[in-house]
């Protein structure tokens, strides 16, 4: 069991360290079907999406991508929501309920963002993930989506705050935002960056590479929070959270180092694929624990891991291709 956290961990921080957001939130359904209580599988989720964001925002913070200021607003924000998510989680538990009103909303929640990101890496205009050559661009030549210039003009709301990359945007947007990752994070035991990074650039109109950055840095604090308060409750296992962290130390050092080489374009349409294989596994593995059919349940918990090892071997698999295209092309010019 140790050594299948360890794997884990090395191949979700692969793809936290890839993507900036990425199978940390296929930890807590895991977890569930592996037997784990709701509240433990939650818990142990939230102290693991702490450890890899710390790893991750320090690359950030040296390239100068954290928002400081927004992240300060947004903490405030989710801090009520990982409550408010938390205390649903064990009230729910005390009903009973508690695994399977999580599972659905997983299905719910990673099949919509899959079906939405397959589609448009698959329209080919850049969307469905992170682009790294985003970061070579000065911050005041971003063109804010239509979407974010909407709700900047509508919601004037005072106090007015100003971001990185020349932005202004009421503190009201952005608390909202904040509360309902938040509450996705108490909930559900995600560091929620795949809902809070498209929330950030198409609500509030931040730049790609702030969001990125900025976003880790509010995982580290949203992920410290709710490890917190769910370790007084006992939630917080770190049987699993040890080796999970141990895995994914390594394997976010490759994922940030597979950037520099690695076109994430081909990348995007697997990652929306392993959503939607996340999204058919936690089904699957529900289905199974309401029948009581141990396969399924087997089944389920293996699409969940070999989703995130196909996409995580695809970076490291096109990383090592690139370097030895590079190397190739160098040598003849060295003759």
């Amino acid at each position: 069991m140790m050594a299948l956290f360890v794997g884990f961990g090395l191949v979700v921080g692969i793809l936290f360290g890839f993507f900036g957001m990425g199978g940390s939130f296929l930890v807590t359904p895991a977890l569930l079907m592996l037997g784990y209580d709701a509240s433990v599988a939650v818990g142990s989720g939230m102290a693991f999406v702490f450890g890899t964001a710390v790893i991750a925002t320090l690359k950030h913070h040296d390239l100068g991508q954290v928002d400081y200021k927004l992240g300060a607003i947004m903490i405030a924000g989710t801090t009520i929501g990982i409550e408010v998510g938390r205390a649903s989680v064990y009230y729910l538990e005390a009903l009973g309920l508690a695994g399977g009103v999580i599972s659905v909303a997983y299905v719910v929640l990673l099949g919509g963002i899959g079906a939405m990101v397959t589609r448009e890496a698959m329209k080919g205009d850049g969307g469905g993930g992170v682009d790294h050559e985003a970061a070579d661009t000065d911050l005041s030549e971003y063109e804010i989506p239509e979407i974010a210039k909407t709700i900047q003009e509508t919601v004037r709301i005072p106090p007015m705050v100003t971001l990185r990359g020349d932005v202004r945007v009421s503190a009201w947007v952005i608390t909202a935002v904040a509360f309902s990752t938040g509450l996705l994070s108490g909930f559900l035991g995600v560091g929620g960056g795949f809902i809070r990074m498209p929330a950030m650039i198409y609500a509030i109109g931040v730049p790609v590479p702030v969001a990125v950055g900025t976003d880790l840095f509010e995982i580290v604090f949203s992920g410290g929070i709710g490890s917190y308060l769910y370790g007084q409750g006992g939630g917080v296992d770190l049987a699993i959270v040890a080796p999970l962290l141990f895995g994914s130390a390594l394997g976010a050092r490759i994922g940030s180092a597979a950037t520099a080489v690695v076109d994430s374009d081909g990348i995007k349409i697997y990652f929306g694929g392993m959503l939607l294989a996340g999204a058919v596994a936690v089904g699957i593995g529900e289905v199974g624990s309401y029948l009581g059919n141990g396969l399924l349940e087997t089944v389920g918990l293996v699409l969940v891991i070999g989703a995130a090892v196909v996409v995580a071997g695809a970076i490291v698999y096109t990383t090592v291709a690139s370097l030895r295209a590079t190397r190739r092309r160098r040598t003849p010019a060295a003759d």
